[in-house]
């Protein structure tokens, strides 16, 4: 079965390359050749710019395949852009979409994929949204073969999840652990959340890859373990080997100190929700997350330890940190 990625070197793409790979899959991987270290030994790259019209119709010209995933949609006008350049080209075209599509705050505690989509406090998934209705317009009308894919808060061996870090230096929080440093939680840390490992990400996707009958249908793909956020952070503390000195702050409080994290929280982190995968594994029989939050994070821990090179810090967010957690505990001490 042919496949071609457009990414699939990326956090969460590149453990479905490797997984699709391993299956027997005829991979092609289109990217621009800037994270080469990720590409599974036997699969194909394929060089080229999505975003080039003239170039992408050369490069497709005579090639079919059975399944085209985009890891690196975002907007709508991008799903225009691979309806024309896909259009009879594939029998099936996946768009990763979001959970962060679902209604927030939610009606209800557990999200099938049925849930209302309502997130407007968030760009990212009001965008993610349009996305998603645009692809099913085009079904609807011209039977492009699109299948909608949601996944939540995803990581692995590069990347240490948690509420309020760095995203590009995520060594950040463990050097805060490691110095003493209190970490911020939102809330009073008892929200609950699910966060996925990329391999268990990954059994789900590949096992929709060239399956028809998904067409017209949106799936989501997460682990069934549910924590709270401390209950999450503890285990990163106990990977680390040092017990985290934790800091509640209301989600309303950390925004006017962090202002790039308010979408992000309230359209999202700071709900507690659980999501329902019995779609998933109706259609991919055998589908079960396997990676609990514990061994994975001391994955990511060992990894980060194998390459210092990584142990990066986000010096500007770090001294942020400091300077609202003092100005919070000064404001808690004078009541």
């Amino acid at each position: 079965m042919k496949a071609l990625f457009i990414g699939g070197t990326g956090l969460i793409s590149s453990a479905a390359s490797n997984l699709a790979v391993k299956q027997g899959f005829d991979l092609y991987l289109l990217n621009r050749g800037n994270r080469d270290r990720f590409v599974p030994e036997g699969a194909t790259v394929l060089r080229g710019d999505i975003n080039n019209k003239e170039e992408m119709q050369a490069l497709l010209e005579d090639k079919h395949f059975d399944a085209v995933v985009n890891w690196i949609v975002f907007k709508p006008e991008e799903i225009e852009r691979d309806i024309q350049l896909f259009e009879g080209k594939t029998n099936q075209y996946i768009f990763i979409s979001t959970v962060a599509t679902y209604q927030r705050p939610p009606s209800y505690y557990i999200f099938d994929e049925s849930a209302p989509q309502h997130n407007p406090g968030w760009d990212y998934a009001v965008d993610k949204i349009a996305c998603e209705q645009r692809l099913m317009k085009a079904y609807r009308e011209t039977g492009f073969p699109a299948t909608i894919v949601r996944p939540s808060h995803t990581y692995g061996e590069t990347t240490i999840p948690f509420a309020i870090t760095s995203g590009a230096h995520p060594w950040t929080l463990i050097d805060r652990i490691r110095k003493g440093k209190k970490i911020i939680v939102p809330g009073d840390g008892t929200s609950l959340w699910t966060i996925t490992h990329n391999t268990d990400f990954a059994k789900g996707l590949v096992g929709l890859l060239g399956n028809t009958q998904t067409l017209g249908q949106a799936f989501h793909i997460t682990s069934d373990e549910v924590k709270t956020w401390d209950q999450y952070l503890t285990a990163i503390g106990q990977a680390v080997g040092i017990k985290p000195k934790v800091i509640h702050m209301t989600s309303e409080c950390i925004s006017l100190f962090l202002p790039e994290f308010k979408a992000g929280l309230f359209g999202d982190a700071s709900y507690s929700y659980v999501v329902d995968n019995r779609k998933i594994k109706a259609f991919v029989p055998g589908y079960h997350a396997t990676m609990n939050f514990e061994h994975g994070i001391r994955q990511s821990i060992a990894y980060f330890r194998a390459h210092p090179e990584l142990q990066t810090i986000d010096e500007d967010l770090d001294a942020k940190m400091d300077k609202m957690i003092a100005a919070y505990e000064e404001f808690l001490s004078s009541i």
